[in-house]
């Protein structure tokens, strides 16, 4: 009996030791007036919302990311029906500039 408690014991110690390890510490904290959360890359969006692999996101990928309608048609600045990386960026630099050039 005393066998049983005493390798519990060690193994509650064990787990509990291999916890304290594993524990990453807190990321720093952003710079005053910087956004709690990076805006993603023109890149990185396309990578997400462009769902056929074609370069491009159509209309119906940006709805289905759950973008509105009226967004799309005005970062569609040739008016093709979709939406190019070149384009994608430039709204993206144009909103970080209306946010302060974050």
């Amino acid at each position: 009996m005393r066998f049983l408690v005493l390798t519990a014991t060690a193994a509650a110690l064990l787990i509990g030791a291999g916890s304290a390890v594993a524990q990453q510490p807190a990321p720093p904290a952003p710079a005053p007036g910087a956004p709690a959360t990076p805006m993603p890359t023109a890149a990185d969006v396309m990578k997400m919302w462009d769902t056929n692999k074609d370069g491009t996101i159509s209309k119906d990928e940006w709805l289905a990311a759950g973008r509105p309608a009226e967004r799309f048609d005005a970062i569609d600045a040739n008016k093709d029906g979709k939406i190019s990386a070149d384009e994608l960026a430039a709204a993206m630099a144009a909103m970080r500039q209306r946010q302060g050039g974050q």
